[in-house]
């Protein structure tokens, strides 16, 4: 495992996040035997949100933590905000509750990273930042990034703070995977996948910004269950967000010279997948959801992955040939 750190919090941060939307009361025993494998792979980070399965993921997560006596060792990241079907929730109220519910379910006075689940363009960030800056104030939250936030309304953000001297936000949350999105899975996805979003990449290189990257595997295109043999046969199984977002001819060109590499390289297609993402020229903390503790240390292996300069572009596109 590798570690970094995050601006205004005094931890090793593991590169891998794990996730823990599959946690749930009804197996709570299983859910503790996965965060158990994650955190003797080397895990310190781990992904939650006031939304994941209605609170019940945040409980099996909070139990665990205070069953195993780790919360000050733990990296923990928590979101707010989610839109819901009756309105966009990003205001000072909602990053209120959503925070205090969270922290009561995980069993704790202060999460690590609080992001912003969703943003609302229409929203002056001014207020946002303040209402931050008081949770951080009052210790709920060690630092703040938003989730699905352009570079652009994290610069309005920042600005604003630098002006207020107030915290700025310390990390963002995009998509990013080696699989290009054809078109948004969902109103409000941002991506800064493929060609088309080395804007944005540049910017967070410039910045140095944590990225908390999500869907590495493509929601699992990349997860060597997809090939062009079986396509066909199981395109009814995959649904459309897949259909649509991911299962385009460049994004098989990738796939197939991915199943190419891993041979030579002795690993799979959703290791070498995941590793080209870490070996990128950007601060990237990839958020990965392995749901059997050989998942875990099988995605903790992706270290050992050399890739050069000429095979991350090659696998990417970038070379007709290698």
């Amino acid at each position: 495992m590798e570690y970094a750190k995050v601006k205004g919090i005094d931890k090793r941060v593991s590169r891998l996040v794990q996730g823990t939307i599959m946690l749930t009361e009804r197996e709570p025993e299983r859910g503790f035997e996965l965060l158990d494998a994650a955190w003797e792979a080397g895990y310190t980070a781990f992904d939650t949100a006031a939304l994941y399965g209605g609170g019940t993921c945040e409980r099996v997560f909070g139990a665990w933590m205070e069953a195993r006596g780790v919360r000050q060792q733990a990296f923990v990241i928590g979101k707010s905000c989610h839109h819901n079907g009756d309105r966009r929730r990003v205001t000072s109220f909602d990053i209120a509750a959503d925070l205090h519910d969270s922290l009561a379910r995980q069993r704790t006075d202060y999460v690590d990273l609080h992001l912003l689940h969703r943003d609302d363009p229409e929203v002056e960030v001014g207020p946002i930042v303040d209402a931050l800056n008081g949770h951080v104030d009052a210790g709920r939250m060690r630092a703040f990034g938003g989730s699905n936030w352009s570079p652009e309304r994290i610069e309005a953000a920042n600005e604003y703070a630098d002006r207020n001297g107030l915290v700025p936000f310390a990390a963002s949350s995009p998509h990013f995977s080696l699989a290009d999105q054809a078109q948004a899975p969902w109103e409000g996805c941002l991506t800064i996948s493929g060609p088309s979003h080395e804007r944005d990449r540049a910017w967070y290189r410039k910045e140095d910004m944590p990225l908390f990257t999500w869907a590495s595997l493509g929601t699992g295109f990349l997860s060597g269950r997809v090939s062009r043999r079986n396509f066909e046969s199981i395109r009814e199984d995959l649904g459309e967000t897949m259909l649509n977002t991911y299962c385009h001819e460049d994004n098989f060109r990738r796939l197939d010279r991915l199943g190419e590499l891993a041979l030579e390289k002795d690993c799979t297609i959703p290791q070498l997948a995941l590793s080209w993402v870490l070996h990128q020229d950007l601060n990237v903390f990839a958020l990965v959801g392995p749901v059997a503790p050989e998942e875990c240390r099988a995605n903790a292996a992706v270290f050992d992955i050399e890739l050069s300069p000429e095979e991350l572009d090659w696998l990417d596109l970038g070379r007709d040939s290698r």
